[in-house]
């Protein structure tokens, strides 16, 4: 269990709105910096979480946050690449060819997240669970007023802190954007709703491309399995002792379902789908294991200023088919702590810090939104952001996006950026490949 605090104090020089991976990594940064970092989660950890798929870029941020050797430690799955069954056609991707040289990962989000916030309070950073959050007050802009809900006790108690600095990494619930009004949803033929189970004792896809018991994890690395079906996409993720399995459909697909419902529709898909079914026969499902989150894509308006950030989840969410969610979080936490430590040495300058900061994360948001979405130019992408960052992006690393989204029939946005950016002659659809190959499963 994890020892915080009794008193939440008064003043703080940065408070972080939320413990998940963005809250801890900017709680961390910060705190190795030497700036008094509190941090607010309305929940106790470990708690459950969703996106447990951690492709290989992660690293270079943990390895940043000084935590990969915990992570190594705990022994999660150890990952080698995807597997795609797409519109009648099976693709394997095999991270090392394209420059990794380290695996990615299946977590468990509880204990992946608990890892990351527990690094935090050994840096530093000062933690307080169960207390909520309820409104930001901004008349000083030189010192904002929060004012939250303590639930620690028998009784709730009203407080509030003060502080230079909010950082909203609330995730889903989007606080900030909220408040302000800028959160938008996602207007698109791909505006989907997740539902999402575990299961007990499947069987995995390896990177040998044959299903195996979980005995063998530790033996033959498994992949991460994504097949398309009518209604939308299934992700299958084998973890030490259950299995996650999703279903992203279509918003009106479930519209007017209860939770009864909803799980019902959950078990015949699973139980329908080719290859998915034959990994679930000889597993069951963990009774009362659903989740269900509406709204899925988003994205706020404005999630800078100079004196409150928004990262993580709480800024934006696309489609997670790129399992670049826990990515973004680590992204938006290392710069917006980078805009913050910059604004307190020349505090004249904040506003522009804050600007360059919004810059930043807009162009990667708008990037994954573009690469996920179908509907070219709309959801708040701004092409002239997006197009300097593929220019910038290591040559493997884009062809490896490119060849995804190919894979998924999703690359209309990806080539027209790629195009108007320059990037187009060394992502020839003829000659790229290598990295992917169309296979057979032998389940």
């Amino acid at each position: 269990m994890r020892l915080t605090e009794n008193t939440i104090p008064s003043y703080c020089t940065v408070l972080i709105i939320g413990g998940g991976p963005a809250g801890s990594s900017a709680a961390t940064y910060l705190a190795q910096s030497g700036i008094d970092a509190v941090v607010l989660e309305k929940s106790v950890f470990p708690r459950n979480q969703v996106g447990e798929s951690l492709i290989p870029n992660f690293w270079k941020f943990s390895d940043l946050l000084g935590v990969s050797e915990k992570i190594q430690q705990e022994g999660f799955v150890v990952k080698s690449g995807g597997i795609f069954a797409w519109n009648g056609q099976i693709r394997q991707v095999d991270f090392s060819k394209f420059g990794h040289s380290r695996p990615g990962l299946h977590v468990e989000r509880d204990i992946f997240d608990d890892l990351l916030l527990e690094h935090a309070q050994s840096c530093g950073a000062t933690v307080f669970n169960q207390v909520v959050v309820k409104n930001v007050d901004f008349s000083d802009p030189l010192q904002l007023r929060v004012s939250f809900t303590d639930k620690r006790g028998e009784a709730n108690a009203e407080g509030s802190i003060h502080c230079e600095y909010v950082i909203d990494a609330s995730g889903h619930s989007s606080f900030l954007a909220g408040q302000l009004g800028t959160r938008q949803t996602v207007s698109s033929n791909l505006n989907f709703l997740s539902i999402w189970g575990y299961f007990n004792n499947t069987q995995y896809l390896g990177v040998d491309r044959q299903s195996h018991t979980t005995d063998y994890l530790k033996v033959i690395p498994p992949v991460t399995f994504v097949m398309s079906y009518a209604d939308g996409w299934i992700w299958h993720i084998v973890l030490r002792e259950k299995t996650s399995v999703g279903l992203v459909v279509h918003t009106d697909r479930t519209k007017g379902m209860n939770k009864a419902q909803r799980e019902a529709f959950f078990k015949e898909t699973c139980l329908a789908a080719p290859y998915l079914n034959q990994l679930l026969a000889p597993g069951e499902y963990i009774e009362g294991s659903l989740h269900y989150r509406p709204d899925y894509s988003y994205y706020s308006t404005r999630i800078c200023s100079e004196n409150y950030y928004c990262i993580g989840d709480a800024a934006a969410f696309v489609d997670p088919i790129f399992s670049h969610g826990v990515q973004n979080a680590f992204y938006n936490a290392n710069i917006s702590t980078l805009a913050i430590k910059e604004s307190l040495k020349h505090r004249r300058n904040r506003g522009r810090y804050s600007q360059l900061c919004e810059s930043r994360m807009q162009q990667f948001y708008g990037f994954s939104r573009a690469l996920a979405l179908g509907d070219y130019g709309c959801n708040g992408v701004n092409r002239a952001l997006v197009k300097p960052l593929m220019k910038a992006m290591p040559p493997l690393e884009l062809e490896l996006l490119f060849l995804v989204s190919q894979v998924t029939n999703r690359s209309e946005n990806f080539t027209q950026l790629a195009r108007e950016s320059g990037v187009w002659p060394d992502l020839d659809p003829d000659t790229s490949g290598q990295g992917t190959e169309t296979i057979e499963l032998f389940l």
